[in-house]
């Protein structure tokens, strides 16, 4: 009797941590994550399309359907979801039709659904993707952009070239590389081509280019009222290719073919859209200082006018989006403390919060995210997220807001999360007051100590905030709590704090942010002060990286995709144009301390501090050259270090979710070897 008493007690004991074990955010769940984004109300308030995506396992990439919610029935229900790969979802005037993009074909085409007729057609057959999408004001129309190649320059032409014998395995031909951006992460080296303006009935037909030349066109694309012109935002001067903060905005007539310059500030100015009874054009402006952080402000500019009115100048937040409520109203989006706000804007300048539940749309980390769109009743359209989910589908109206989806209630709702705190602290640098948050672990007792991992947010020039992050809650549910933090130079807290780390990154300053929220959480006495860890990606990896050469508190570091010397990246990357620009006092080789001084590598004899170094191979961001750099300093001076290399992973190393989770994992991994 008391063995079996005995036996059915440890039964029941594991059958229990089992339980408790499955209750926690799991690698496997990563996979079963969903999200909303893109969605799109229709003008007459009456429906909601939006892309529903989620990861598929056997083929380690996105899944994306186009789902459609009928506000009077309350329904949500599969619209084009048949395996296929669906995006950009737009309505039509009417709202009888949507056009969307889809590689339901073979290719990605832009196609044509019917409501009514529940019929769908395919647009086009082009050899490019389409981006852009917009409809006439008449419904008779469809305007996009798309990259038209440029072919062989002159030089290429010029090369003499012999045939080769039948049957000969010759090497391939050599690349000519002759453009200023001639690479971008993700993509590898950039055939040349120019983002041209075209148009194409809405009925079918043969797609019309109406912009010419080596420029490039860039959208959001405006119809003017009258539906003979088209807006978009270009810089037509010769030295373009050099210049990243200019562009204005120009028409191009669909008859004619004429362009001509609306806007002529300097700087850049985007996103051009016209107000219901088309007296108004409204668009984004950022000036063209040569500095890491530009605003971003509401533009007003009375149709026929040369001098525009800026409607945010009080408002010390870049704007992200902005959209017309009928003709005196509009509806801005911008990021405030962390968090991602809609606000309705009027022509005087005055602002009202709408919401800050905008969030939910990327997936690893706790950035900022999130959309919406209008409809002409002046309902709203959103993506809403929050700490504990990724985006559903929100909607706004009359001052009333509700949740419409719960797309991982399946997943979650059972799931033991970590809990997401806020906690603010003074900078131990110069008292600059410091917004972070922590994440305890499931089943956090005040009363025991935890280790804590410190985890940088990229950029440094964006924000992280109170959203749901799978790669965080991974850490939680190990035991961690995990603490971030927007240090100086994150957005959503206006110029002069974005601009604090001007000609400084990295720098004691930022370690000081960071290491002064290590200190406030040890203060509250849930904090191992033996077990302390830090981590961070790209512009985290890199404060990683230095913070490690500025002391020896932390047990071990994860760098991922960093930058170690900063002469050799700005060489070697992507960024090069606009990095060098606005975060230098100019070129390396006349500027070889200032460099030096940003880079790691300048501290890295001080490192003691185990490090797991982890880049993607394909990464033209932060090249894989500069993690060998530190892997091989590091071992000259037999400090423990591992280099892992993701074979075809670009600078989005977590772009897959098998990436995600072996970032996870290996960071876990080699976090256990060093805990005391």
């Amino acid at each position: 009797m008391i063995k079996t008493t005995s036996l059915l007690l440890a039964t029941m004991l594991m059958a229990s941590q089992s339980m408790a074990q499955n209750n926690k955010f799991s690698a496997e769940d990563i996979f079963e994550l969903e999200y909303a984004s893109d969605v799109q109300i229709s003008h007459d308030g009456e429906y909601i399309a939006y892309v529903r995506s989620g990861y598929d396992i056997m083929t380690d990439g996105l899944r994306s359907s186009v789902w459609l919610f009928d506000l009077d029935k309350q329904s949500n229900v599969p619209l084009l979801a048949d395996g296929h790969q669906y995006s950009q979802p737009r309505w039509s005037p009417d709202g009888k039709k949507l056009a969307y993009v889809s590689d339901a074909s073979g290719s990605r085409q832009l196609h044509l659904y019917w409501l009514d007729e529940d019929k769908s057609a395919v647009l086009t057959q082009l050899q490019k993707g389409v981006s852009d999408i917009s409809w006439s004001p008449d419904g008779k129309w469809l305007a996009f952009t798309m990259d038209v190649p440029q072919g062989k320059s002159d030089y290429a032409k010029s090369v003499k070239r012999i045939s080769k014998p039948k049957g000969a395995k010759w090497s391939e031909e050599p690349i000519i590389v002759d453009k200023v951006r001639y690479q971008a992460d993700g993509r590898g080296l950039l055939e040349p081509a120019f983002k041209q303006v075209f148009v194409i009935p809405a009925s079918g037909g043969t797609p019309r280019q109406l912009t010419q030349g080596e420029f490039q066109h860039y959208g959001p694309l405006a119809w003017r009222p009258d539906g003979q012109a088209l807006l978009f935002s270009a810089n037509f001067n010769p030295d373009w290719e050099y210049q990243t903060g200019e562009a204005d905005i120009h028409q191009v007539d669909l008859q004619s073919g004429n362009i001509t310059a609306v806007t002529h500030q300097p700087g850049s100015e985007r996103q051009p859209m016209f107000s219901a009874d088309g007296k108004y054009l409204t668009y984004l402006q950022e000036g063209n200082e040569p500095v890491p952080y530009n605003t971003s402000r509401v533009a007003l500019l009375k149709w026929g006018e040369d001098s525009p009115k800026i409607l945010t100048d009080k408002l010390d937040r870049s704007v992200d989006d902005v959209q017309w409520q009928g003709s005196r109203n509009l509806v801005i989006q911008y990021d405030d403390n962390g968090k991602r706000k809609l606000a309705e804007l009027s022509l005087a300048g005055k602002l009202k919060e709408l919401t800050d539940e905008l969030s939910g749309t990327s997936l690893g980390r706790p950035y900022i995210s999130g959309r919406f769109s209008l409809a002409d009743n002046g309902a709203i359209a959103f993506t809403l997220g929050t700490a504990q989910r990724p985006a559903d589908l929100g909607y706004l109206y009359k001052g009333k807001q509700r949740q419409l989806t719960a797309l991982n209630d399946d997943l979650l709702s059972h799931k033991e999360l970590g809990q997401v705190h806020e906690i603010e602290y003074a900078s131990s640098f110069d008292g600059e007051k410091i917004q972070g948050w922590y994440i305890t672990p499931p089943g956090f007792d005040p009363a025991q100590q935890y280790p804590l991992l410190l985890e940088i947010h990229g950029g440094p020039h964006l924000a992280y905030g109170p959203h749901f992050a799978a790669e965080l809650q991974r850490y939680a549910a190990e035991g961690y709590v995990v603490f971030y933090a927007n240090h100086r130079g994150s957005t959503s807290y206006g110029e002069r704090f974005a601009m604090l780390l001007d000609g400084k990154y990295s720098s004691k300053e930022d370690f000081a942010d960071h290491n002064s929220g290590v200190d406030a959480l040890l203060a509250k006495g849930f904090i191992d002060k033996s077990n302390l860890f830090i981590a961070g990606g790209s512009a985290g990896g890199i404060a990683t990286a230095y913070a490690i050469g500025l002391t020896d508190r932390f047990n071990a570091a994860a760098i991922t995709k960093p930058v170690i010397n900063w002469v050799s990246k700005v060489l070697t990357a992507d960024s090069y144009l606009g990095q060098i620009r606005n975060q230098f006092p100019g070129m390396p080789w006349d500027n070889l301390e200032h460099y030096w001084q940003r880079s790691p590598l300048s501290l890295v004899g001080n490192v003691k501090t185990p490090s797991l170094i982890m880049t993607g191979e394909a990464d033209r961001r932060t090249p894989i050259s500069e993690s060998e750099q530190f892997y091989q300093a590091l071992k000259l001076q037999k400090v423990d270090a591992v280099l892992v290399r993701v074979p075809g992973a670009p600078h989005g190393i977590a772009g897959k979710p098998s990436r995600m989770i072996a970032k996870i994992e290996h960071t876990l991994a080699w976090f256990e070897r060093y805990k005391k």
